[in-house]
């Protein structure tokens, strides 16, 4: 007796083709889904060029002279250091005033410790106190942004070092009025602050 599954492969096998005729086409390969999906999210998908023209945005024009001009001087070191210089004046102020509206020895005179001061002379106080930390701090950002930039345009490099070296510099330069010994701790002191700001900006 034969068995079923050899019945029914004989039945499901196509007739064989006399020998004049063609041989019939294969059959068609099932489709493999994993190779499409490859060329849509895999290794072989071909990356598409952002071209802002073809999504209805405006090509953007080169630039004039005047334009690079303008940034050539805001990229210059003689810019940024009047910037942190107008920027640490405002901060300066602010913080001596600030300094000045909690101090309790604000207009306070020596020769009459017991006269309430008025508040013209509180206001007066404040201002100068204010004055002067403005000053200060426009001096020295003007000093270490500029030393910054030099330092970076001498390196070549944009990294943490440059912060360090120009802290370092411009705290000894400021410390060297003091002595030896207060230049050397200015130096470590605002370098080291230099490198802890610029990690936490980068």
């Amino acid at each position: 007796a034969e068995r079923p599954w050899v019945c029914m492969a004989i039945m499901a096998a196509p007739p064989p083709s006399a020998p004049g005729e063609p041989a019939p086409p294969p059959p068609p390969q099932p489709l493999q889904y994993s190779l499409l999906l490859q060329h849509l999210v895999g290794d072989k998908r071909q990356p598409r060029v952002w071209d802002p023209a073809v999504l209805g945005g405006i090509p953007c024009p080169p630039k004039s002279e005047e334009q690079k001009m303008v940034e050539r001087v805001m990229e210059s070191c003689p810019f940024k250091a009047a910037l942190a210089c107008v920027g640490g004046f405002v901060l300066g102020g602010a913080f001596g005033i600030f300094t000045a509206g909690i101090d309790t020895n604000v207009g306070f005179d020596p020769k009459d410790p017991y006269r309430t001061p008025t508040a013209k002379e509180v206001l007066k106080d404040m201002g100068q106190r204010g004055i002067s930390y403005a000053k200060n701090f426009a001096i020295v950002g003007a000093m270490f942004s500029c030393t910054e930039c030099v330092v970076e345009s001498y390196r070549g490099k944009s990294d943490w070092k440059n912060s360090v070296i120009s802290g370092c510099i411009t705290g000894g330069a400021i410390g060297f009025r003091a002595g030896l010994k207060a230049g050397v701790i200015g130096c470590g002191g605002f370098a080291a602050f230099s490198a802890a700001v610029d990690y936490y900006l980068r």
